[in-house]
């Protein structure tokens, strides 16, 4: 018997409709005017939070020790996922990773933005083997300090990194396989330390990373930044510390001057910067909310593809766990011979899904060209416009993640207290039915979250379409229409998704 867990009551819906509906009424009918610059707010002059942020910013330590104790907790997954039970519900390295880890870690973006990638166990290996230092920087930084190829610098290999990755947690089921899920996690540590040992700066980060990529673009959605406090002081400096690093502190990893950042989506939180600038000229502060997918981040076509793929994929998760699902790939697979564990029409139904958004996407902005007469290029409306999939991915992506973290963390103290499973049994039916029951919040509070976030996602939706496309508009919103109906089609579909009863994980 699959065990499920209940979808968005009815009424929510509708009140997602409704929300939608006025907004859209209200995108068609008011002009389209510029949006001014908003407030910002440097954290550190904050009660309590501003006292925390300069404790982490005064020395390297309190990142240092983040970093073991990240590190510890992935190795401790290694060795339970190479050592421990099979049941992937009584293994400590499925659970931490699938249900808390992956879960939580988008989660935490819409709070931290990138700060993920400053505590990364994977690149914190990596750094400690080629460098050979815990902090300090090293000379020489026993790299080859190779030019990353021209084919590789582009976001297009984390893509189908991504992609694979995907594939791998649905089609293949790593997620329930505890043994798979830790030989994944070394690869990605081998990756990750051969790239450093290659190529110059941090290439994987940058380009390779599906994870760091995917926390760096939906970072462009989050309140927090690290940029300079006086754009004079950066404008007058000469030496840029920020980008080439000091005597003990690394360069930018991602090769970033600070005067002329503009967008998260790089920046990996390491606070190198904080720490070598020698005019302290640059902290971190609070900005209006997902301002840079709405005014500031510059388009570019890589990362246009980057940001529809996610839209179609954080749409595909959630296909693949409603309980039709598995149907549909039986259907196709007797349609087309399929046999055996059924990867090949899965595959299909993958690129499918893949496809699908992107095609919509494109059609919508070649009719509000058409309907806009622009003088501007198809090619430079296509990644300009694409900033409108960010948020409408985000949202769902949260909405999606939140109904796994409440409903699916019930029984995290038994795992902790026996990580590796030993003498573990499978999870009795009344254990499954207990576990959706007790909730880490009140069921009505998590419904409340994701009709929200998918009101949220809809509405930066539409001011990253009314302020992206106000020069096509010329003041009339009804040229962004087309725009504007392919946000709604997909929030009213992620809208549905969550509206379903959705299969446990595991």
């Amino acid at each position: 018997m699959t065990m499920t867990h209940p979808g968005l009551p009815l009424e929510w819906g509708i009140a997602v409709c409704v929300f939608m509906f006025t907004m859209t009424l209200w995108t068609m009918l008011t002009p389209v005017t510029g949006t001014g610059p908003g407030a910002y707010i440097r954290i550190v002059k904050l009660p309590l939070l501003g006292s925390l942020i300069r404790f982490a910013s005064a020395g390297p330590w309190p990142l240092l020790i983040l970093r073991f104790i990240m590190t510890g907790l992935f190795l401790l997954i290694i060795v339970a996922g190479l050592a421990g039970t099979l049941i992937p519900e009584r293994n400590l390295a499925t659970v931490l990773t699938w249900n808390i880890w992956w879960t939580g870690l988008i989660i935490s973006v819409f709070f931290l933005g990138s700060a993920w990638c400053a505590v990364c166990p994977w690149d914190a290996i990596a750094t400690w083997l080629v460098r050979r230092r815990l902090w300090r920087r090293a000379h020489p930084n026993n790299s080859l300090n190779l030019k990353v190829p021209r084919l590789l610098r582009s976001v297009w290999p984390a893509l189908f990194m991504l992609t694979g990755l995907t594939w791998l947690e649905l089609g293949v089921g790593i997620t329930i396989n505890p043994h798979a899920t830790a030989l994944l996690a070394l690869f990605i540590v081998v990756l990750a330390t051969v790239a450093l040992a290659i190529y110059e700066n941090k290439a994987f980060c940058r380009y390779l990373c599906p994870v760091g990529r995917t926390v760096g673009f939906y970072s462009q959605l989050a309140p927090v930044e690290l940029r300079p406090i006086d754009a004079d002081v950066c404008a007058r400096c000469t030496t840029l510390e920020c980008y080439h690093g000091n005597d003990t502190v690394e360069p930018c990893p991602t090769r970033l001057v600070m005067g002329r950042l503009q967008q998260n989506t790089y920046c990996l939180s390491c606070g190198n910067c904080v720490q070598s600038c020698p005019d302290h000229n640059i902290a971190w502060r609070l900005r209006p909310q997902s301002v840079e997918a709405i005014q500031t981040a510059r388009p570019h076509l890589d990362e246009a593809w980057f940001m529809l793929a996610l839209l179609a994929l954080t749409g595909f998760h959630g296909l693949t766990m409603m309980p039709f699902f598995e149907g549909w790939v039986r259907t196709l697979a007797a349609a087309i011979g399929d046999s055996g564990r059924l990867l090949s029409s899965f595959s299909i139904m993958l690129m499918l899904c893949l496809s699908l958004p992107i095609l919509i996407y494109a059609l919508c902005v070649g009719m509000t060209a058409m309907l806009a007469r622009a003088d501007a290029g198809y090619r430079k409306l296509f990644p300009g416009l694409a900033f409108t999939a960010l948020p409408l991915a985000f949202a769902y992506h949260l909405a999606h993640n939140l109904s796994h973290l409440v409903r699916e963390s019930d029984d995290l103290g038994s795992i902790i207290a026996n990580p590796l499973g030993i003498g573990a049994e499978p999870l009795s039916m009344m254990e499954k039915h207990m576990r959706i029951m007790n909730l880490l919040i009140p069921q009505d509070l998590l419904f409340a979250l994701q009709a929200g976030l998918i009101a949220f996602g809809f509405w930066i939706s539409l001011r990253v379409i009314r302020h992206r496309g106000s020069v096509l508009s010329r003041g009339a919103a009804w040229r962004l229409a087309p725009m504007v109906l392919f946000a709604a089609g997909v929030s009213c579909y992620h809208l549905w998704l969550l509206m379903q009863p959705m299969v446990m994980r595991m």
